[in-house]
């Protein structure tokens, strides 16, 4: 391609009189650098990058009388970035977070509105940190042997999921975000030392083929 166009440069140039031509030529150039930087900018989707910076467990209780319930104090700092250095996203509907304990949803917040907008490049820092909760799960007699399992050492293994749809500037078709961050949280009851947590690379799904 570049062969091309240094040769039509020279033919129609070569003549600075011909100056008709050399705008032709030109025009040619330009008209070719703004597809190569269109494509670049709108033709691949990179997608969008999510992790837990920071989390604390300061309390988490499990209760089986007179329902099932986990009492908890879990605070989360959740990152999603956009790679993308042209486009944009826009929630076609709520991007929420949920916690799970033993594959088991206990409680689940929304992060974005619908018709939110996450701009090229930049990226956006989501707290969550609900005060003292109490929220009934259904973790059947597997789950309780897992909470009595890990209540033992003080460790637990907890899950934040992040679920939402996007469309991408100048792409009509809506994708699904899922993401699955394991955090493995030591107990830290109010006033002892604080753990030091670290940083979880969330995994996202496979994305769909027109995504």
């Amino acid at each position: 391609m570049r062969g091309k166009v240094d040769e039509c440069w020279d033919e129609c140039c070569y003549n600075w009189g011909e100056w008709k031509y050399c705008l032709l030529c030109l025009g040619i150039v330009v008209a070719i650098v703004l597809i190569v930087v269109f494509v670049a900018a709108f033709g691949f989707v990179r997608h969008i990058d999510v992790s837990v910076d920071d989390a604390s467990l300061t309390r988490f209780e499990l209760a089986t009388s007179p329902v099932t319930s986990l009492s908890y104090n879990l605070s989360v700092t959740l990152v999603i970035r956009n790679p993308n250095w042209a486009m944009s996203l826009k929630n076609t509907k709520p991007l929420e977070a949920q916690y799970k304990f033993d594959d088991q949803m206990f409680d689940r917040f929304q992060l974005a509105d619908k018709g939110d907008k996450h701009p090229a490049g930049k990226t956006r820092v989501y707290h969550i940190a609900p005060p003292g909760t109490t929220s009934s799960v259904m973790l059947g007699n597997a789950g309780e042997a897992e909470f009595r399992k890990e209540n033992a050492t003080g460790t637990f293994q907890v899950e934040v999921a992040v679920a939402g749809e996007v469309r991408y500037t100048a792409r009509y078709t809506k994708c699904k975000i899922q993401a699955s961050c394991p955090l493995k949280l030591q107990l830290a009851p109010p006033g002892t030392a604080a753990v030091v947590f670290q940083k979880v690379t969330c995994k996202l799904a496979k994305a769909e083929k027109n995504c």
